[in-house]
């Protein structure tokens, strides 16, 4: 215990002599001079940066069709221009320096801000490609500390302190320094992987000759490779030994198949739909009084988007196991079928032709599938009939086509004299019923 006390005051007191050697380097003539021009740079950054940026907002207004991506950059420009007009500043005067006394080196205080301030600009822009917030922001910071320590000439020092603060167990020994790297360098490698699975999903569900089941495994398959890939990649490269992480991911394995058994069974069946494409995004589906279309086929659930609006996520293992209707599996074509009645003094031929007419006038119902039109039988009160035809957009909805073609018939049937009888009663009073006398004691009343 004492001696890693020791060993932590040698690499805290290595540090600290580093700083003053350094800050004894920087002390040169001409020091003052130098932090007033740093500061002057400062202040006219504020100054410039404080005039551009109603103008700069104004000039961003008038950009609102651009795309998104391309607004987002400019946004992240606008929020860091003073930052950048600091840099530029500050180079030019290093640029200044450099012409008169001859000293194009990093000892000096002007050059050294001049650097670090450039540094800051362009990771601060960089980190912007990071989606997630707080992974931008570790590695936004992680990647700042580490310009300015590598320009300051701190970085050994203090890599060699951070080194020093450690948990051992036995032969295990984590440092401090070692849970930066792997957090630094993870959250580098998370952000390429995010950003070529992004990219390569892009590119792959514009290929249309990819079913769009195979998109959606393909880019699943892919993104769990790259963020594994970046996992591991990113433990063995600060050091971790792996043949440990081997066996207690077999342990939790073993756990997570009794504990979260419908989890792994949600999870394998949508494997099962990715591969046997029963189902795509796109396809018209009913589930009990679910009926919608496929927005998105997840690891985990499918996102079904009904016509009100609502988004239903209904696990895999449900569209595996129960009974699915696919409107659209095979083919585009549903047919549907409407029930009337009319009256029996109409002409069963006509009711026939103007019902098949009236389907027609309908711009949904196709013209290249025959609609038909049967007696179905011999009702109370009215001729039963069935009326079939056929539409190729699903997607669109079934009862509102089936409303159109409703209004359409009740049209015909007006203009060609059809009636649409509903169920009526005769009540004959018998003389002598009790209902009768009954009647005659209240009149005679």
């Amino acid at each position: 215990m004492e001696t890693e006390l020791e060993s932590l005051l040698s690499s805290f007191a290595t540090v600290w002599d580093t700083i003053r050697l350094n800050l004894r380097l920087l002390l040169l003539p001409r020091q003052l001079e130098q932090v007033t021009v740093i500061l002057a740079c400062v202040a006219l950054a504020w100054f410039v940066t404080r005039r551009l940026e109603p103008r700069f907002d104004t000039w961003m207004r008038g950009l609102s069709g651009r795309p998104k991506w391309q607004l987002r950059w400019l946004v992240v420009l606008r929020n860091r221009l003073q930052l950048g007009l600091f840099a530029l500043f500050a180079w030019s005067a290093t640029g200044i320096y450099a012409a008169i006394y001859a000293f194009p080196s990093r000892r000096y205080l002007i050059v050294l801000a001049a650097t670090i301030a450039a540094a800051w600009f362009f990771i601060r822009v960089a980190a912007q490609i990071v989606k997630n917030r707080f992974l931008r922001q570790v590695v936004s910071w992680g990647l700042t500390i580490y310009a300015t320590l590598y320009y300051a000439g701190l970085l050994d020092e203090v890599a060699a302190f951070l080194d020093g603060i450690a948990i051992e167990f036995g032969d295990f020994r984590l440092t401090l320094l070692a849970i930066l790297k792997a957090v630094l360098v993870t959250g580098l490698l998370f952000a390429g992987a995010r950003l070529l699975s992004r990219g390569a999903a892009q590119r792959i569900g514009a290929n249309e000759d990819i079913s769009p089941s195979m998109r959606v495994l393909t880019v699943k398959f892919l993104q769990i490779a790259l963020y594994s890939a970046a996992f591991f990649i990113g433990l063995k490269a600060v050091g971790f030994d792996l043949t440990g992480l081997a066996v207690l991911s077999g342990a939790i394995g073993v756990g997570l198949g009794f504990g979260l058994q419908k989890v792994v069974s949600n999870l394998v069946s949508g494997v099962i739909i990715l591969l046997d494409k029963s189902i795509k995004p796109g396809d018209v589906i009913s589930l009990g009084d679910t009926f919608g279309w496929i927005e998105a086929l997840g690891a985990r659930y499918v996102s079904v988007v009904t016509r009100d609006g609502k988004e239903f996520l209904i696990p895999n293992e449900d569209l595996i196991t129960g009974q699915v209707v696919n409107w659209s599996h095979s083919n585009q074509y549903v047919r549907i079928d409407l029930f009337f009645g009319t009256a029996y003094s109409d002409d069963p031929h006509l009711v026939r032709k103007v019902a098949i007419e009236a389907a027609y006038s309908v711009g949904r119902v196709l013209k290249s599938h025959p609609a038909v039109c049967h007696i179905t039988g011999f009702g109370d009160s009215s001729v039963d009939y069935i009326l079939r035809f056929w539409i190729t957009d699903p997607a669109e909805g079934l009862t509102n086509v089936k409303g159109n073609v409703y209004l359409a018939l009740w049209d015909a049937f007006k203009e060609h004299g059809i009636s649409i009888p509903f169920p009526q009663r005769e009540v004959k009073v018998l003389p002598g019923s009790v209902l009768a006398t009954s009647g005659s004691d209240r009149r005679g009343q």
